[in-house]
């Protein structure tokens, strides 16, 4: 059995990650009203309701003042809106608006109209292997970050 080495895993991720940032830039989903780095805070919210700012920011391993100024951007575009917290009145949740639930459609088209551009010379089969390889992936490093979310950063040697 070959040794398990993700030196070439680990280079093609930070290659991926330099590349997104142009990716998001190539969405044309038009004129949502608000940046795309508040836009990527939809996406959690429409998927697991609504919830406190400090809780997106956690999910998002962001500072909370970030996320704050971000929130405020989708409020102002009508594609979020504040509630009550029900299990405490002082506080307030986000959810989704109707607005915001038809953004997300319209970046979910743009992502995959443009993946499916990239990705136009492979077979579906290749697609599919390559999804369910990306999915245990993203599982796994999920199941690290939640191992200790307090434990200091790792030394790099």
């Amino acid at each position: 059995m070959p040794e398990q080495d993700p030196t070439r895993l680990a280079d093609e991720i930070v290659r991926f990650i330099r590349m997104s940032t142009r990716f998001r830039g190539m969405l044309k989903a038009g004129d949502l009203g608000a940046e795309s780095s508040a836009l990527m805070l939809l996406l959690p919210l429409r998927a697991m309701g609504p919830m406190r700012v400090t809780d997106l920011a956690e999910i998002k391993q962001a500072d909370p003042s970030t996320i704050s100024r971000q929130v405020a951007q989708l409020v102002k575009a009508g594609l979020a809106r504040r509630e009550a917290d029900p299990e405490d009145g002082r506080a307030s949740r986000l959810a989704v608006t109707e607005a915001g639930e038809i953004a997300c459609e319209r970046l979910r088209a743009a992502r995959v109209a443009l993946l499916g551009e990239a990705l136009a010379d492979w077979p579906a089969e290749r697609i599919a292997s390559f999804s369910d390889l990306f999915e245990q992936f993203n599982s796994s490093i999920e199941a690290l970050l939640r191992t200790d979310p307090t434990a200091p950063p790792r030394e790099i040697p």
